[in-house]
């Protein structure tokens, strides 16, 4: 039982260090560029833009900050209950609450502290929306909890 404990912990551990990253990438950006100007990082490929993100992904639920902060907290106290008190599922479950709570908590406490979110990646050869180090996790999550879903059909067919 120690062992699952410690991993808990190490999962909440983690969580924290992505929220650190989080928001000093975007402190750095803030700092090194500010809102007027963007910078090419790889030609033809990702801008550093900064832009204020009022919304949610992909800009849904816009100038909706009190009610986006009270739903982040919200989840990452869910998700810091579910990592401490319920048995891990499996590795990449376990894996994907930590990048989840990271991605969860670092837009949060943006929405908290500016009333919107700082996004600053910006692929340049897509119209696709600026994003920052917390929806990056978010979307790791997805991807973990996608292999949790396979390795589960993969390891339920072999058992039977």
């Amino acid at each position: 039982m120690s062992l699952f404990k410690n991993k808990r912990i190490k999962i909440i551990i983690y969580s924290f260090l992505i929220v650190l990253i989080d928001q000093l990438s975007k402190f750095i950006v803030f700092i090194f560029l500010g809102f007027d100007r963007s910078i090419n990082i790889i030609p033809n490929l990702l801008n550093f833009n900064l832009v204020k993100n009022k919304g949610a992904a992909f800009s849904i639920f816009s100038n909706s900050t009190t009610l986006l902060t009270f739903i982040s907290f919200l989840a990452s106290l869910l998700l810091i209950t579910i990592i401490l008190k319920f048995p891990p599922k499996s590795y990449w479950n376990l894996i994907g609450l930590g990048y989840l709570l990271g991605g969860t908590l670092g837009n949060g406490i943006d929405r908290l502290l500016r009333g919107y979110v700082l996004d600053f990646f910006e692929l340049v050869p897509i119209n696709f929306p600026i994003f920052n180090v917390a929806d990056i996790s978010i979307n790791i999550a997805i991807i973990c909890y996608i292999i949790d879903i396979i390795k589960t059909k993969d390891q339920s067919k072999i058992n039977h």
